[in-house]
């Protein structure tokens, strides 16, 4: 009660009302107004702004068409080999000569192709079925190369995204990285069968599929005649040799920009 005697007398007491109310001191009004700002320009970034991603995925250095894997359909010792790995042949142009029960017989290429790998040497014993060289489709020298990445499931790559690739054998702090551009993105999810019967490597396969089953996407690559490499670089000439197909790389891919009120909304 002696409390309360006290608070309704000084409210009675009209000594301090001719004093100006403060509402608030200079500066917490400050620091108010630039909360407001902050908050304003905050919303109107939500909404009207943008921000891009980009995403890092797998892939190879190949040429359209794909690859294969050559298969002897001779039993008997290699006594010659007609290539080298990296050779252009044609289809039906013989590569190993081997010694059968028969006589000497010629094992030849399937379809035309470029020689990526030979583990069949003068004197290695085969049978019916083994495999002995594997083989990149391709025409003539001066087919393009392209990329295929390989996303993990889920990862959205669209069609027409800018990419930026670093070659394995190109140091990119010294020549840069690859400029390319989503063309196709597959369907249905890739197998590592499905994988190494494309590329010709079953290598490759198995290590582009060990996290799931990923979709095949093509990149094309933007050619520059005026490089060693004919194709175009983000540092001025890129590599003074040419590329290798089936040469791993690393795709950043470049996703559409959003709004940040769009990962708010469900």
């Amino acid at each position: 009660m002696e409390f309360r005697q006290k608070a309704l007398s000084r409210l009675r007491s009209p000594e301090e009302l001719d004093l100006p109310v403060r509402f608030a001191r200079p500066q917490g009004l400050l620091a108010l107004t630039v909360a407001v700002v902050v908050l304003a320009g905050a919303g109107v970034w939500a909404v009207g702004g943008s921000v891009s991603s980009r995403t890092t995925v797998p892939g190879v250095l190949t040429r359209g068409a794909g690859g294969y894997v050559l298969q002897s359909p001779l039993a008997g010792q290699v006594v010659r080999v007609r290539a080298r790995v990296g050779d252009l042949l044609a289809a039906g142009a013989p590569l190993l000569d081997v010694r059968t029960a028969q006589g000497v017989q010629q094992v030849r290429m399937v379809a035309a192709g470029r020689v990526t790998a030979l583990p069949a040497g003068i004197g290695t014993v085969i049978g019916a079925g083994s495999e002995v060289a594997d083989l990149e489709r391709a025409e003539r020298a001066s087919d393009p190369l392209e990329v295929v990445l390989y996303p993990a499931a889920g990862t959205p790559v669209p069609v027409g995204a800018a990419v930026e690739l670093t070659v394995q054998s190109v140091p990119a702090g010294r020549y840069g990285v690859l400029r390319g551009t989503v063309t196709e993105v597959g369907r249905e999810p890739q197998s590592p069968q499905q994988i190494a019967g494309f590329l010709g490597d079953a290598r490759l396969g198995a290590a582009f599929a060990a996290h799931g089953a990923p979709l095949a996407v093509t990149v094309r690559l933007r050619r520059d005649p005026g490089t060693a490499t004919g194709y175009r670089w983000s540092s001025r000439g890129g590599p003074p040799y040419p590329l290798a197909s089936l040469t791993p790389v690393s795709g950043s891919v470049l996703l559409p920009a959003q709004r940040p009120l769009d990962w708010l909304l469900p």
